[in-house]
């Protein structure tokens, strides 16, 4: 009989690999993120592209592909990738400014304080080359050259998109912060606020039946499961609710319903997020951003409780 014993040990040098990459991306991750979730507009799917994007880099890698300097090459695929995603989707903007001026004053280094915080929705308004100019040079601050690299074009291009960026959105007020329509804010309130009560009264086999054959678990950069695998999700959770002193809320971040999971339980501010898709009574899906905890920070996230009444 063939010795076993080799596939446990290739099996082993892939987890260390793949855990040896994730630690050499674990700092530049959250920067990938923010400008992934100004490229597409919303967080989660910003998140989706950051996974794509290190999906790709870890292939490359193992495909004995040289990296160069790991920055710069994660920010142009991530780039490529966000392009990719507004391409699938047909995400098509104007571009309403008609005349070019002149860059002026010191362009090569700094934020904008007013745009880091600025809504999700203030840059997907933006035609995607000007929104990846103005993310990358006035949110993260990378210099003229580093953005045209990332871009594949010149730094006068560059230059030439952020003059349009600039103005377009001097031209566009804020937008209002618009609730849920109303079928939709209705029954999901329902359904999240189920959720977070039994949540809250560690009620783990009552969430175990909200489960189905079919439903399915993703926790998001560890594992996926379905059916009876995935409602063994709530195992670790029984654990780990007491121990961290965790609390969940329904509410919203922008239009997608969602579970903000507080921790400790006293905390003002989300920790992370889980995203609860339903089929009539039962979970269809379950996304849960425990291990990605990047994702709230900064997050437009409201309550429940703070739409007014739609029933």
């Amino acid at each position: 009989m063939t010795d076993p014993a080799p596939l446990p040990r290739l099996a082993t040098a892939e987890v260390e690999a793949h855990q040896h990459f994730v630690e050499l991306v674990a700092e530049v991750r959250p920067q990938l993120f923010k400008y992934c979730a100004r490229m597409t507009g919303s967080i989660f799917d910003g998140e989706d592209v950051v996974q794509e994007t290190l999906a790709k880099a870890y292939l490359a890698l193992g495909s004995g592909t040289e990296a160069p300097s790991l920055r710069p090459w994660l920010f142009r695929i991530a780039h490529n990738a966000a392009m990719d995603f507004l391409k699938r989707y047909e995400r098509k903007h104007v571009d309403f400014v008609a005349e070019v001026p002149e860059l002026t004053g010191a362009e090569e280094s700094g934020v904008d304080p007013a745009l880091v915080e600025a809504a999700l929705v203030r840059f997907i308004a933006l035609p995607p080359l000007q929104r990846s100019a103005l993310v990358l040079k006035d949110v993260l601050g990378h210099s003229l050259a580093e953005t045209a690299a990332t871009m594949a074009t010149s730094v006068s291009a560059v230059k030439a998109a952020l003059v349009r960026a600039r103005a377009n959105l001097a031209r566009s007020p804020e937008p209002p912060h618009a609730p849920p329509a109303p079928e939709a804010a209705a029954e999901d309130r329902q359904h999240l606020r189920r959720y977070a009560e039994l949540f809250n009264n560690r009620d783990w086999d009552a969430l175990r039946a909200l489960m189905g054959a079919e439903s399915r678990l993703e926790v998001v950069t560890r594992t996926r499961r379905r059916g009876a695998a995935a409602a063994e999700y709530y195992v670790r959770y029984a654990e780990l609710a007491p121990q961290e002193d965790l609390r969940a809320e329904p509410g919203w971040v922008d239009d997608t319903p969602v579970i903000a999971v507080f921790r400790p339980a006293s905390s003002a501010l989300p920790s992370y997020f889980v995203l609860v898709e339903w089929h009539g009574e039962k979970v269809a899906l379950i996304r849960d951003f425990r291990y990605v905890p990047y994702i709230a920070d900064g997050a437009p996230y409201t309550p429940t409780e703070g739409w007014p009444s739609r029933s």
